[in-house]
């Protein structure tokens, strides 16, 4: 097949582009040039947030275009108009953030989506990406896929969340592990949703699917002890009470990544969505530890500090903070 990505260097669309080119597709890419393009791609250069950012593809057909934006959903309105009479099949990369705030457990395709334009300047990252899906509906129709993503981890990752476990881990020392160990966990190999894109975009699958693994598909003790295995760490897992991090004034997700406390809202929001759909189209998860092995390898290769996408801020947890939680959970200081 012959593919266009818009982006394909970094993380997901560099993963797409990576698998792509093994299949032995016809991968063209289009981006600033602000990264290496993956070996096999052609590269195009364009800045979509130009006006005319978008001329090198003035001209071509393709069979397929896959696009991984996430900011201004009139920049997707603006590709898509432009491709739709050149391009078979459009998938876009979404996110379950669309969802309106909080679907329950077990939600799947069927929640309630928040409002969004497809004409709309950059606001906010949930109707960002219902902008821009809609705007992909509206010139592709039901030759459109869109790909919600749950919470995505592997090498290639910028949102700073197994990096900085892996590197907290092989710092060693003792290391605030949320509780409890048993707590489902829910995500998707990078590589993983890549070869997913890419089988249902050659079997022309239209619609929206919840890309992320089963719930329970590891733990947060199954992620962690994977951790300290790959990074041959002496750290020590110090397994803490919930209500000991919370009381302590520790953001969950952000300052410890992906961790939201069990029985919460965000927990079943995030962590035990229904992918069904997905899996049911093909969708194949590879065991936690690979993932985990493969992510410290390409950390590692990197000199060890991974890229961070400026759009995804937020503090970790600090080495202060964390053995001043530490100290509260073995009585050693009053809370607070």
């Amino acid at each position: 097949m012959k593919l266009l990505i818009l982006g394909g260097t970094e993380f997901v669309g560099r993963a797409v582009a990576e698998e792509a080119v093994r299949r032995g597709w016809d991968v063209t890419a289009v981006n600033r040039g602000r990264h290496p393009t993956p070996a096999g791609v052609t590269a195009l250069r364009g800045d979509r947030t130009e006006p005319a950012g978008l001329a090198a593809l003035a001209d071509g057909t393709w069979d397929a275009v896959l696009d991984t934006w996430s900011a201004a959903p009139r920049a997707v309105r603006d590709a898509a108009a432009l491709l739709a009479d050149r391009v078979g099949h459009y998938t876009y990369v979404s996110s379950r953030s669309v969802y309106a705030w909080a679907p329950p457990p077990g939600a799947d395709e069927n929640h309630p989506v928040v409002a969004g334009s497809p004409d709309a300047e950059s606001t906010a990252y949930a109707e960002d990406k219902r902008g821009a899906e809609l705007a992909v509906e509206a010139a592709f129709g039901r030759r459109s896929l869109l790909l919600r993503a749950g919470l995505v981890i592997g090498p290639y990752e910028n949102t700073m969340r197994l990096p900085w476990w892996l590197n907290r881990i092989a710092r060693g020392g003792d290391v605030l592990a949320p509780g409890p160990r048993e707590l489902p966990l829910q995500y998707v190999d990078a590589r993983d949703l890549a070869a997913f894109a890419l089988d249902a975009t050659a079997a022309g699958l239209s619609g929206p699917y919840d890309t992320v693994g089963p719930s329970g598909m590891t733990t947060t003790g199954g992620l962690l002890d994977a951790c300290v295995a790959v990074t041959g760490s002496a750290a020590r897992l110090r397994w803490t009470d919930p209500e000991v991090i919370l009381r302590a004034g520790v953001a969950p997700w952000t300052e410890l990544p992906g961790w939201a406390p069990p029985d919460s809202e965000l927990h079943g929001a995030v962590h035990r969505s229904d992918p069904s759909r997905a899996l049911a189209a093909g969708l194949v998860c590879r065991p936690p530890a690979e993932t985990v092995a493969d992510t410290w390898a390409w950390l590692t290769a990197i000199g060890g500090r991974a890229p961070r996408r400026p759009d995804r801020p937020g503090a970790r947890l600090d080495p202060e903070t964390e053995a001043r939680v530490l100290r509260e959970a073995a009585g050693l200081d009053a809370p607070g």
